[in-house]
């Protein structure tokens, strides 16, 4: 368990500077790196978001961050904790373990898990640590159905015996606990939404087009962002991306293309940059007979939303600044459900075999 071991003298070592601080009766610190768009760069080469170098003290004796420098070394003593017991936890646990209320005070430590779960990734950039090797795992929010066989803990899963759900993605999709056995598919179909998902797999999409189909319900966690990457870079498949037609929707594949801003030292084991945009575009609904009826006005989010997407180095290609401005011109956007207009399977039965078919898709 070398890599444990390493994870836990990072803890130790962060401890330790805190210690050293305090013996030198100085304003213990730790610098935290700056996990927002000021501090991330596109590798036009790699074609990935990558963290900058810029950090932030986070020091005790200012007023202003002494409580989040104290949830900071608690989170980190809990972290510790785990890799000392080898365990592995969740997100959740870790509030509860770090929950108190401060002595001779109505103060507690944590209010939320809102307020702990961002501490949790300030050290996984501090430590070059991900939330992995760090022993905590999400709830698993995904699915999967098609053809592939992964082995589980020792257990092989044939995900065409899935059933209509599928088989639940795992928040941790790392060897040696998930294994991909085999994979006959052809690509692979990320598709945003549990609905869509449900359909295509009552229809036996992914049997009629040889495919597998990987919902995340909404944003794809971390764990389906990776199992994925895992089938695109060892089984060499195809990734496509089934997404709404809204500013939301864009993002989240540009989360799976070129990483995630607030998590961009991830993007090397997580983003996928071959991957296609396969989702509803905005000149769709023309294409498709769709009646502007069945559209969403754009609010004033929405808006703003695309705008700042068109201003990302990612999204600089014609193609998707065309793409963009269509969508405000029209002034609507469209999920998917709208398809539901022309016909209950007509996602499956015509949207998605003619865009297919015709290469009709975005990178």
């Amino acid at each position: 368990m070398a890599k444990s071991q390493s994870v836990e003298q990072k803890l130790v070592g962060l401890a330790d500077l805190v210690v050293e601080a305090a013996r030198k009766k100085q304003d213990p610190q730790i610098e935290i790196p700056v996990r927002a768009l000021s501090n991330v760069r596109f590798n036009e080469r790699k074609r990935i978001i990558e963290m900058g170098k810029a950090t932030q003290a986070r020091t005790f004796f200012n007023l202003g961050m002494a409580k989040k420098f104290m949830q900071t070394v608690l989170v980190g003593d809990a972290l510790a904790e785990l890799q000392r017991q080898d365990l592995t936890t969740s997100l959740r646990e870790i509030y509860y373990r770090t929950k108190h209320t401060l002595k001779d005070s109505n103060e507690n430590t944590f209010d939320s898990q809102d307020e702990s779960d961002p501490i949790i990734e300030d050290l996984e950039v501090t430590l070059a640590s991900l939330r992995e090797e760090l022993h905590v795992a999400a709830e698993g929010r995904g699915s999967i159905v098609g053809n592939i066989v992964l082995v589980d803990d020792g257990d092989a899963i044939d995900c065409t015996r899935a059933g209509k759900s599928g088989h639940t993605v795992p928040s941790i999709c790392e060897e040696p606990d998930i294994r991909i056995k085999r994979c006959g598919a052809d690509f692979v179909l990320l598709v945003e939404k549990a609905t869509q998902f449900n359909r295509l797999s009552e229809d036996k999409f992914w049997k009629r087009h040889n495919c597998v189909l990987l919902t995340g319900n909404g944003q794809p966690p971390r764990g389906v962002r990776r199992l994925c990457r895992r089938i695109h870079d060892e089984w060499r498949k195809p990734i496509h991306v089934l997404v709404d037609n809204d500013p939301w929707g864009y993002y989240i594949y540009s989360v799976v293309k070129q990483g995630s801003i607030n998590l961009a030292f991830e993007s090397q084991r997580m983003a996928i940059p071959n991957v296609r945009f396969i989702g509803l575009s905005s000149f769709d609904p023309e294409k498709h007979g769709l009646p502007r009826n069945v559209g969403i006005k754009l609010n004033d989010k929405d808006i703003s939303r695309a705008k700042e997407l068109m201003g990302y180095d990612w999204f600089q290609k014609k193609e998707w600044q065309r793409e963009i401005k269509h969508m405000l011109a029209s002034g609507l956007k469209y999920e998917l459900d709208a398809l539901a207009n022309k016909d209950f399977r007509y996602l499956t039965t015509d949207y998605l075999p003619r865009k297919l078919k015709d290469k009709d898709w975005l990178d």
